[in-house]
């Protein structure tokens, strides 16, 4: 008896896993049958019109993700001035002190590697 039951739950795991399975592979054939319709779709109406098909495209500019960089660098930077410290900090791996780190009394400092 308690080999049908271990065979019986196995059976339907089995088969409940195929059923995920195979319903997340028919979701992703019927996005890719929505997207190559639209395709198709474009190019239709490209051709009826006469007018060129513009490809789908990125637009990615490298230079957004450089300038953010650096107005986070100098936003670390005016912290560190405006900090009112006494002693000038030695830099770090983040570029700066920390916002309020002159204030922390209940850690011993450690040499930077």
């Amino acid at each position: 008896m308690n080999d049908l039951v271990s065979g019986l739950v196995r059976f339907v795991l089995r088969a409940l896993v195929l059923a995920m399975g195979l319903v997340v592979f028919l979701s992703l054939l019927a996005a890719a049958a929505v997207l190559g319709l639209v395709w198709a779709l474009r190019a239709a109406w490209a051709r009826l019109t006469g007018r060129p098909m513009s490809p789908w495209v990125m637009r990615i500019d490298p230079r957004t993700g450089f300038n953010a960089a650096m107005r986070s660098r100098a936003q670390w930077g005016s912290a560190r001035q405006h900090d009112g410290a006494a002693e000038p900090a030695a830099p770090s791996r983040r570029g700066g002190v920390l916002p309020g780190a002159v204030e922390v009394t209940d850690v011993e400092p450690r040499e930077l590697r």
